[in-house]
């Protein structure tokens, strides 16, 4: 899986028929800096709003799933989502001149291809991944639907469907590693049983649905002047019942391709979260309406961490920056060297990790027979943190000295003792402004906040 954050290179366009609104049109995806996420943007409506791919915008779960946001809506939006994740492509703007992504052939397939064709961009931010470090549940026992999270320092799913129908019987699909999305996923088509064809025009679905963009499957004995009038309805010469129960169409793509089409559908209706995921996703009989009930589930989850605000740090995982590459870019040494790890830093933030020990050279002299972490240096310590992210701001950091212009509104919560690992966290309360920078800090033991402050500081060159 990918560390950095990844956009497009070139802007790409896509135009096709939508499966429900049966409306022509023209989809393109273009580049969007770090942290922008998915939106969609209507720009055939008066303003040309946005929508953002967000679960709190789904407004409808009619045989796909519907988002709507600033009077726009955008209709059918997991299968252009679904690409995106299996590309780990993280900031896109997808433009629509029209209300839904055209259908292609009923997969995420021609939506990979034309990404893939202008090539992907790596961006200097860390990719914001939420880890599932404890279960998450959605069960719907009335319709015989779970859907389970489990934690896992990766990205896995496991789909199973079963309709008692004699043609698909009880499937299952899965992906191991996300790499896995484009040949055993991405080409999955869109289904339906034949038995529902007639209820869904009626509802006025499916408008654009179209034998080469859905597979139709036959449960049952069909005669053929049932099949007449299908002839009519699809605006087809003529239609007839494959021996695998399938309608008029060509060889499945994949023996359980209906199994892994509900696999595609979880992927992009997940991407609904608003951030990646590291866990194991295991779902029974899923559909989008219980897609969308657990994605809030997890979104829940997520909200609560954040509000909790403490970063995550496994010493496992390989650190953005090691002491190496911080000694490269701060000017302080030993004793004055305080940060031991950058594991996170984008353009706004940056979290640093400080692993105190009793060789500290402090400990000499600072309370001998009480070892206590001077609050002053905690301090320096979390100002050497917020250097990182403010140099890294500029070409050259070599080129400029940082200097600690303010503390304020600050507080200690808590001792810092021998063998405590510090976890510091900053971040910009402003865009950086003529080289000054305002940033909130905080630093974290065992979960709890030991120390928090507002600082300034100010980027200078060497030469000036």
């Amino acid at each position: 899986m990918n560390h950095k954050q990844h956009t497009i290179k070139a802007p790409v366009t896509v135009s096709g028929i939508g499966l429900h609104t049966g409306v022509v049109s023209n989809m393109t995806f273009k580049p969007a800096p770090v942290n922008h996420g998915y939106k969609f943007q209507r720009i055939d409506l008066p303003g040309q709003p946005i929508v953002a791919a967000d679960v709190d915008n789904v407004v409808d779960l009619s045989r796909g799933t519907t988002i709507e946001q600033n009077g726009a809506r955008v209709n059918t939006v997991e299968h252009t989502l679904a690409a995106l994740v299996g590309l780990q492509i993280d900031n896109v703007l997808i433009e629509l001149d029209g209300p839904e992504p055209p259908i292609m052939d009923g997969s995420s397939i021609d939506f990979l291809r034309a990404l893939q064709s202008v090539g992907l961009e790596e961006q200097n931010a860390q990719r914001n991944y939420f880890d599932i470090t404890q279960g998450i549940t959605y069960k719907d026992d009335s319709r015989g639907v779970e859907i389970v999270a489990l934690p896992l320092d990766d990205y896995r799913l496991t789909v199973m469907v079963d309709y008692n129908s004699p043609v698909l019987g009880s499937q299952h699909a899965s992906i191991t590693n996300i790499e896995q999305f484009e040949d055993e996923i991405a080409s999955c088509r869109t289904f339906v049983f034949l038995h529902e064809l007639e209820a869904l025009y009626k509802q006025n679905l499916i408008k654009g649905g179209d034998l080469d963009n859905a597979i139709v499957i036959v449960d049952r004995v069909v005669q053929d002047e049932e099949l007449d009038y299908l002839s009519d309805l699809l605006k087809k010469p003529k239609v007839e019942v494959k021996e695998e129960g399938i309608l008029n169409n060509t060889e499945l793509r994949f023996k359980n391709e209906p199994a892994r089409h509900k696999l595609l559908d979880l992927m992009g209706d997940l991407a609904l979260i608003g951030r990646p995921i590291k866990g194991q996703i295991l779902a029974a009989r899923p559909g989008h309406a219980a897609n969308i009930a657990f994605a809030r589930k997890v979104k829940k989850a997520i909200q609560e961490a954040n509000v909790k605000n403490v970063p995550v740090y496994d010493p496992k995982k390989p650190p953005v920056m090691d002491i190496n590459q911080i000694a490269a870019m701060l000017p302080h040494r030993y004793p004055f060297l305080l940060i031991d790890k950058i594991i996170h830093l984008d353009e706004s933030s940056v979290t640093g990790i400080k692993n105190v020990t009793m060789n500290e050279p402090f400990f000499q002299g600072h309370f001998p027979g009480n070892p206590i972490m001077p609050g002053v240096l905690q301090i320096e310590a979390m100002a050497q943190t917020g250097g990182i992210l403010v140099l890294s701001s500029v070409d050259n950091p070599d080129d400029y000295w940082t200097y600690l212009l303010a503390i304020d509104k600050c507080r200690f919560k808590r001792k810092v003792l021998p063998g405590d690992t510090i976890i510091f966290k900053c971040e910009l309360l402003a865009p950086l402004k003529r080289g000054i920078a305002k940033m909130f800090g905080q630093a974290f033991v065992g979960g709890q906040v030991v120390l928090e402050a507002e600082m300034s500081a100010m980027i200078v060159k060497k030469d000036a």
